[in-house]
């Protein structure tokens, strides 16, 4: 028994297959069984949960990360009539802030 293969379970019929994309083939022409997409990325999932937990590990990360990204991102704004000294003091206080 190789311990290292993976195989998927059809839960309808218990049928073995090697890959995921060939347990949706066997789901969607044996079984007849609606096939549901990501929006974003267009992998296929047999059950709703299973596309749901997708896009929410996948997908949320992304957006959290931008979000993330973006909130740090150097506002020009603030800054356009300072001198040199006054951006540095500025930023020195944002991080200094870290340590209270």
């Amino acid at each position: 028994m190789n311990f290292l293969h993976k195989s998927y379970k059809c839960d309808l019929c218990d049928s073995k297959l090697d890959t995921y994309d060939d347990l949706i083939k066997h789901a969607r022409e044996v079984h007849h069984h609606a096939i549901v997409k990501c929006h974003e990325c267009g992998k296929e999932f047999i059950h709703e949960k299973d596309r749901l937990h997708h896009a929410r590990e996948e997908h949320e990360k992304k957006v959290r990360a931008r979000e993330e990204k973006n909130l740090h991102r150097h506002d020009e704004s603030k800054t356009k009539d300072m001198t040199p000294q006054e951006e540095v003091d500025v930023q020195t206080r944002k991080f200094s802030d870290n340590f209270e």
